[in-house]
């Protein structure tokens, strides 16, 4: 079992940038796949990335790619979220998840953090 703390949000005008991170304890936290999702007011929860408990495979969601970098340092149980040339579409609160298994869809993850707000203003 893991847990996961986000933080790091925040506002930010767009084209600005933040960096999130997700916080694990537990001593399997290098066994876990880390993914990022988000949740914009009235819509479903969607993928944003994706690291795998090595570190070296990435994936991204389109809409992010070239501007969000995800990446892991399992001596220190972080994972964070480096977001540059952010826009008002992605404003959303942010959660990361842990997970063994293969997937980007929210249902293949098992432990969840509480979020963190993130907000772009125009």
């Amino acid at each position: 079992q893991v847990q996961l703390v986000e933080s790091g949000g925040g506002l930010v005008q767009a084209g600005g940038s933040l960096r999130l991170a997700c916080a694990g304890s537990g001593r399997t936290f290098s066994n876990y796949a880390i993914g990022w999702f988000r949740q914009a007011p009235g819509k479903e929860r969607e993928f944003v990335a994706r690291v795998s408990a090595s570190g070296d495979v990435l994936y991204y969601a389109d809409s992010v790619k070239g501007r969000f970098t995800i990446s892991r340092d399992n001596a220190m149980k972080t994972v964070y979220l480096q977001m540059n040339s952010l826009r008002p579409d992605d404003t959303a609160v942010y959660y990361c998840a842990a997970t063994t298994r293969w997937g980007t869809h929210d249902d293949a993850y098992d432990n969840w953090g509480q979020g963190t707000q993130v907000t772009v203003s125009p």
